[in-house]
């Protein structure tokens, strides 16, 4: 009888326990609506909370605005590993040799308006600060160390790789889009043995790896919705300033076998109208 008793009085507390609670919530829940309804009209409130029913959302609207990111990838991503996004460029980050993968960017007319420290290389930009004028972060982000890689200074990084940088720059202010995707490579050299070896230096405390080579591929959006794309591969070394770019145009697929990875293979073949000044869509 008493186990009866006992467990009929807990059934009661729990019974008055949940009305109490379900009471103390609708309490809470009315204060707060009136607190909310006291705001004056210029209060800011919660911005990842919308407001109104589903059939007052603004839906088609807010489908229309892509995030940055997807702008930028629109055409594939070379890979997946350790990703890092940004307000204006996306990077894929080597742990091991502590620089980019990959760096892709998104270029437009409108976009463009607006430490190694003693080791002998300058600290090369892969996304270049020049590139992201469209606001001081993206600016200050192009500085972050994620997005540099050691480069040889004079005769290269201040020379003929900034030459290619312009001149990406200059196909985005004349066309419609310009997605660049930026890298290093560390490539075989024929040593007098008659073998092939890579060999790259090491610098700094963070043992970061020097590439040999960099590449830079630019895909080119013409304003009739055709597409053209330019492959280069340097050499991380001096330059002379007579050699013109067009020496150091590739064929796609060679950038993509050094590298371990497709570049811009969202983007259907047929679409390309020429690759390195050439007529087709041939991308050998």
């Amino acid at each position: 009888m008493r186990h009866i008793i006992n467990r009929s009085g807990t059934v009661s507390l729990l019974t008055a326990s949940f009305f109490a609670g379900c009471l103390t919530d609708k309490y809470i829940l009315k204060r707060a609506n009136a607190a909310t309804a006291q705001l004056p009209a210029t209060a800011v409130q919660p911005s990842h909370i919308l407001t109104g029913s589903p059939s007052t959302l603004d839906i088609d609207r807010v489908k229309e605005q892509p995030s940055r990111a997807s702008q930028i990838m629109r055409y594939g991503y070379p890979g997946f590993d350790n990703l890092r996004t940004f307000e204006d460029y996306v990077l894929s980050y080597d742990r091991r040799n502590r620089i980019a993968h990959w760096v892709v960017e998104h270029l437009s007319s409108d976009r463009l308006v607006y430490n190694s420290s003693g080791s002998g290389y300058d600290r090369g930009h892969l996304a270049a600060a020049g590139n992201h004028r469209q606001s001081q972060t993206a600016v200050d982000q192009t500085f972050l160390l994620s997005n540099m890689a050691p480069q040889v200074g004079k005769g290269f990084n201040r020379d003929k790789w900034n030459e290619l940088e312009k001149h990406v720059r200059k196909l985005a202010r004349k066309n419609k889009n310009v997605y660049v995707c930026t890298g290093p490579l560390f490539l075989p050299k024929l040593e007098q043995d008659g073998s092939l070896y890579i060999k790259y230096k090491i610098v700094g405390r963070n043992n970061i790896a020097v590439p040999t080579h960099f590449f830079k591929v630019a895909l080119v959006e013409l304003m009739n919705g055709k597409f053209e794309l330019e492959a280069y591969i340097l050499p991380n070394s001096v330059i002379p300033d007579d050699i013109p770019l067009t020496s150091f145009m590739v064929p796609l697929d060679s950038i993509e076998r050094s590298a371990g990875f497709l570049i811009f293979d969202k983007l259907p073949k047929n679409a390309l109208n020429k690759v390195n000044g050439k007529s087709g869509n041939m991308l050998m």
